[in-house]
């Protein structure tokens, strides 16, 4: 879609006019009790129960994954979710209480509020339509906030389901609105438009464009970008387990996960068995489409997409790296499949080891110690996930906790994006900011200190003017009072702050 200056000028009043639309009914949304706002979303819930199919199926026409994919990766996380945050809100936004830092100004007391931004703004990717956006629709509406929501442009009847799921709320209107404009000419607008927050998920360059946009107005943001993520196999793993996750967080929403395995270390010990365990479980993947809820590997998304994968793969094949295994694919042109494909004798000159390839595609390299196996998965100037498999669980926590990424996975891959307990975002240039969990909740709303005296009867404080020696001398008596090396510095000290309390009165 290719916009004129005099679109683009009418499309960003429009924006405009919808912020300024939600800004007025926000402050009325956000001034009823939690527990309303809360029934309110509770009644998504039974929406995405009845209709849990029908969504599943809609994401897989338009999409190309599979239809198991789509309820699993999409579908289920979205009734967990609003189920989790409704539950949990009232908790995430209820005011806390600082512990006094010291007997000193123990009579101020001071508590945490947490107040929404006003007006939200979310652009969402097209490879989870439905899964990405909704937690954090549901979180900004719970937490107080007004929503503007911009989906991929390609995914028209997913984005009609999701409106349709939201509309069960019976929200006030204006209060959530959705847009339909390119991507980066929304974030313009959303920009421009006055947008008090904007939640981003997609390339890394169109990230840090949005970043620097958003840099003239230091207007916040969430950047939830790339990955290129690695799986560390040990050589005391549940090697069947292994291959089956791999095969899964590899190619699952055939391999279109921001989160989803792309590089694969295996200790050198057990390379060769693995690998053969990995070959047979990608031979017998089932491609057929006959019977759609047992096929396994569904279509790439875009022509453009499978593209970018072909030429990953080019890249590394001319390099030296091989096709250690493939699966069939469906005959059928007017979809865009891709095999899913092993590589071996890959290295880290490969692009297909440096960038994302965002397609069903891993490749496998050995290692022979946790040090090059760490050093190897960091070697990346992404880092949203990673994941350790090993039958010592304390071990793989710690190896874990080496890797520089933002989610890291034990015997398992890919799946912390479906609990929305846990926060989800990365490290380097997968991003900034979380999304899900209590962290996630937290980037809804700004933190408001408020802190009370309890003895404003007084009339002055001890710092506040006139200022005279005896005062300095007192204050500095405070100090030694409390952080005084020896009982007599201590002493003096004291004597020479009760010099100063009659002036509090």
């Amino acid at each position: 879609m290719k916009f004129s200056d005099r679109e683009f000028k009418s499309a960003s009043e429009s924006v405009k006019e919808k912020i300024a639309r939600g800004r007025e009914i926000q402050a009325e949304w956000a001034g009823l009790p939690v527990g309303e706002r809360v029934r309110h979303i509770q009644r998504i819930q039974r929406f995405i129960a009845e209709n849990s199919a029908t969504i599943a199926e809609t994401i897989s026409l338009e999409n190309g994954k599979v239809p198991v994919d789509s309820l699993a990766t999409e579908v289920l996380p979205a009734a967990l979710e609003v189920h989790y945050y409704s539950r949990m809100a009232k908790r995430f936004l209820k005011p806390r209480k600082i512990k006094s830092s010291s007997l000193l100004v123990a009579h101020k007391r001071s508590r945490i509020y947490r107040k929404p931004f006003g007006v939200i703004g979310i652009i969402s990717p097209w490879n989870y339509p439905f899964g990405i956006p909704f937690p954090e629709i549901i979180m900004a509406l719970l937490a107080g906030n007004a929503v503007i929501l911009k989906t991929a442009g390609n995914m028209p009847k997913v984005t009609q389901v999701l409106l349709d799921c939201i509309g069960r709320a019976e929200l006030p209107e204006g209060l959530f609105q959705s847009i339909n404009l390119p991507g980066r000419i929304a974030g313009d607008g959303l920009l421009e438009g006055g947008i008090d927050k904007l939640f981003f998920t997609g390339s890394v360059e169109s990230g840090k464009y949005l970043m620097k946009k958003a840099s003239e107005t230091l207007t916040p943001l969430v950047l939830e970008l790339g990955g290129n993520d690695a799986m560390i196999v040990c050589k005391d793993a549940d090697l069947d387990r292994a291959a089956a996750g791999a095969v899964w967080g590899g190619f699952s929403s055939t391999g279109q996960s921001c989160g989803g395995v792309e590089r694969l270390y295996v200790a050198e010990e057990i390379f060769e068995e693995f690998l053969n365990m990995l070959k047979t479980r990608v031979t017998a993947i089932n491609t057929q489409t006959d019977n759609p809820y047992a096929c396994e590997l569904g279509s790439m998304t875009t022509a453009k997409q499978r593209e970018h994968v072909r030429r990953h793969v080019e890249d590394a094949l001319q390099k030296g790296a091989v096709i250690a295994a493939r699966s069939n694919i469906p005959d059928d042109p007017t979809k865009f499949y891709y095999p899913a494909t092993i590589l071996i004798n890959v290295n880290h000159e490969m692009d297909l080891m440096k960038e994302e390839t965002f397609g069903p595609v891993i490749g496998v390299m050995p290692f022979k110690t946790e040090d090059e196996a760490i050093r190897l998965a960091n070697d990346s100037h992404l880092g949203l996930t990673g994941s350790v498999w090993s039958k010592n669980r304390r071990k793989a926590i710690r190896i874990g906790r080496q890797i520089n990424a933002g989610a890291i996975t034990i015997n398992d891959h890919l799946m912390s994006h479906g609990l929305p307990e846990t926060p989800w975002g990365g490290f380097k240039q997968s991003g900034i900011g979380r999304t899900h969990g209590r962290l996630g909740f937290d980037e809804m709303t700004q933190p408001q200190v408020v802190v009370d005296d309890i003895l404003s009867f007084t009339k002055n404080n001890l710092w506040w003017a006139p200022y005279n020696r005896q005062q300095f001398e007192s204050l500095q008596g405070l100090i030694n009072t409390f952080k005084g090396s020896g009982f007599k510095k201590r002493v003096y000290g004291f004597r020479a702050f009760l010099k100063i309390i009659g002036r509090m009165f």
